[in-house]
């Protein structure tokens, strides 16, 4: 008797579960499993691997490292911060994603920075004095209407290190912000955004999405000419390439807008006037607390102010945030959880920094040393063992990959 397809199916995989298919079948549940982030899904993670922390927690640490880089100039403990946020990196990043290598391109663009800082300095002159000269250049007489600046002239070791120091500090801030932008997923950051964001946050994916699917066209239209061997120089290939992908974004576009009309996108909720006006009042005033609090602690000096300052701000902005969030008639799918791991990954950052304020209130001269006279930088103790507690992250079995 002849057995119906579905049958036959079913005792096709019934032979093999039984004769050891069960173990493959098992680890590919385990793959694809919905609570782990696939090879290419949002999360950014491999098969059979945990979606990982917050990606905000990434950010505040690297905030705090950069707050730390903020109130120093010494040199040592300078490269002591980039060779941290290097090896958080190193550790924890998630291999064959397109941010994942974002640290060494803030890191070279650090390394330019520097370079750029040192030939003003060669070309413009310095503020500091200095008594050792390197060289000297021809020095071109400017008019009395631009007094206090010159081309040219002398050029002394003092203010070659001055302005190496603080070229090397901003390269060391944009060193923790590239380790941020290696470390979080951009998708994820965007997706954890307030309610009341949440449309901004959707135009940023649509935006950042964008040119990789044109790229993606515009290969696999060239692969396609040149299987045909047809040229890929000239204006009309470049039309015959060009039309194609503008067909296909634009079907994209219309497929999108379908899809986010289906799911309620724009939507919004009636909310009384009062909560309205409460809510850009609180998000208003609580931004510019947040700004003001943190140049201050950026600042060389408004420490004692800063910190009150922005956690106020900080206070109102969430308020404000999580008033507008009514207006928002919207769900999450799978939302990130701020778990332990993020927690410990934020008091990390924040450690470095609270600590490095105090030893920059404290010892102001390990932190800031002088420039003249001239003299090698030393590396301070209890400075340096503070920003290794940013390794602290490198050692969490959360936040590795």
């Amino acid at each position: 008797m002849l057995t119906p397809p579905a049958e036959a199916g079913h005792h096709a995989v019934a032979r093999g579960v039984d004769g050891g298919g069960s173990a493959r079948l098992r680890a590919l549940s385990r793959l694809r499993r919905p609570d782990h982030a696939g090879g290419a899904g949002p999360a950014g993670g491999r098969g059979g691997r945990a979606r990982g922390p917050h990606a905000g927690a990434w950010w505040l640490w690297a905030l705090g490292l950069s707050t730390a880089a903020s109130r120093t100039t010494n040199p040592a403990l300078l490269a002591l911060l980039a060779a941290v946020a290097g090896y958080v990196v190193a550790v924890c990043r998630v291999p064959d994603t397109p941010w994942s290598r974002s640290y060494a391109a803030f890191l070279r663009l650090g390394l330019v920075v520097v370079a750029i800082r040192l030939v003003f300095a060669v070309v413009l002159g310095s503020p500091v004095p200095g008594t050792h000269t390197v060289l000297t250049l021809p020095e071109v007489p400017l008019p009395d209407w631009a007094q206090g600046v010159r081309l040219g002239g002398r050029v002394t070791a003092e203010g070659l290190w001055f302005a190496f120091r603080e070229g090397m500090r901003l390269a060391t801030l944009l060193a923790c912000l590239g380790a941020a932008n290696a470390l979080a997923n951009p998708a994820r950051l965007l997706k954890s955004l307030p309610g009341v964001l949440y449309e901004a946050g959707v135009a940023v994916v649509v935006a950042m999405t964008f040119a990789p699917h044109l790229v993606a066209d515009v290969r696999r239209l060239r692969t396609a000419r040149r299987l045909r061997g047809r040229t890929e120089k000239g204006v009309r290939a470049l039309l015959q390439v060009g039309l194609p992908v503008l067909e296909g974004a634009l079907e994209r576009s219309v497929a999108l807008a379908a899809a986010m009309d289906a799911r309620g996108y724009g939507r919004t909720a009636a909310v009384p006037t009062a909560v309205r006006r409460a809510t850009a009042a609180l998000t208003l005033g609580g931004l510019l607390g947040l700004c003001a609090g943190t140049y201050a602690l950026l600042a060389a000096t408004g420490a004692a102010y800063g910190l009150p300052l922005l956690l106020a701000g900080l206070a109102a902005a969430v308020a404000g945030l999580r008033l507008g969030g009514r207006r928002s008639v919207r769900t999450r799918y799978r939302p990130d959880r701020w778990d332990a791991t993020a927690w410990l990954i934020t008091a990390s950052g924040v450690a470095v920094a609270a600590l490095t304020i105090w030893a920059a209130a404290a010892s102001p001269a390990g932190l800031d040393p002088p420039v003249v006279p001239l003299t090698a930088p030393s590396l301070p103790l209890w400075p340096a063992a503070a920003v290794l507690l940013g390794l602290l992250p490198a050692h969490l079995k959360g936040a590795r990959p």
